[in-house]
């Protein structure tokens, strides 16, 4: 059986570089986030749960799913995000399994953003995941990045950076679980020769893990 690296960190810390950079190396990486959205996708069977759950305002004029209305309406509700979470998070659990079973690199990289925020939630994909990578960035630089990337005023990224595990926390949880923790405070570059020690370290428990 292969191994199971689940990735997180918090909002603008760089986990979609470092995804990318293992994607690189030919490794099979299974997003949460890019799973939850093809889930939601316009007719799908969980936008008609939404939709029958929540109300017609969940679809845009188009047929989509309008997240930044769900996001909007379930950040101070916690009744709704309760709701929203009973329907995607078995989906998404469902669909990473199906993703896992077709995987065929010798590790998987398993992203996701809330991985320590839901480890309470049953299911759980902290579960699934055999090691921890945990991407670590000051809050002034997860600000800045994540604003330029997706247009937000800092207020409403504090927001955001405010609903997710702390940084103190997250650091804390990520030591106690033995996790391999990477600064991505500088250059891609410099991000990447961070990375590639970990590439050999994960195949090579890959490996060992193979023999088992």
């Amino acid at each position: 059986m292969m191994i199971i690296i689940g990735l997180t960190g918090g909002i603008g810390s760089g986990k979609t570089a470092v995804s990318d950079y293992f994607a690189g190396l030919g490794i099979d990486v299974i997003d949460a986030d890019v799973i939850a959205h093809k889930l939601t996708q316009k007719g799908s069977d969980a936008l008609k749960k939404l939709q029958h759950t929540f109300g017609d305002w969940v679809i845009d004029q188009e047929g989509n799913y309008d997240r930044k209305a769900m996001r909007a309406y379930v950040f101070d509700n916690p009744d709704a995000l309760q709701k929203l979470n009973a329907i995607m998070h078995p989906a998404i659990k469902d669909a990473i399994n199906q993703a896992l079973a077709m995987a065929t690199s010798s590790y998987v990289i398993l992203s996701v953003p809330l991985l320590f925020e839901t480890r309470h939630n049953q299911p759980s994909l902290l579960s699934l995941c055999d090691y921890l990578l945990v991407i670590d960035v000051p809050t002034s630089l997860q600000q800045t990045r994540a604003s330029q990337r997706d247009g937000n005023s800092p207020a409403q990224i504090q927001s955001i950076i405010d609903k997710q595990i702390s940084r103190a926390d997250r650091l804390a949880l990520a030591t106690t679980l033995g996790a391999d923790i990477i600064q991505n405070t500088g250059t891609l570059d410099e991000l990447f020769a961070k990375l590639a020690p970990l590439h050999q370290k994960y195949q090579q428990l890959a490996r060992s893990n193979a023999t088992q």
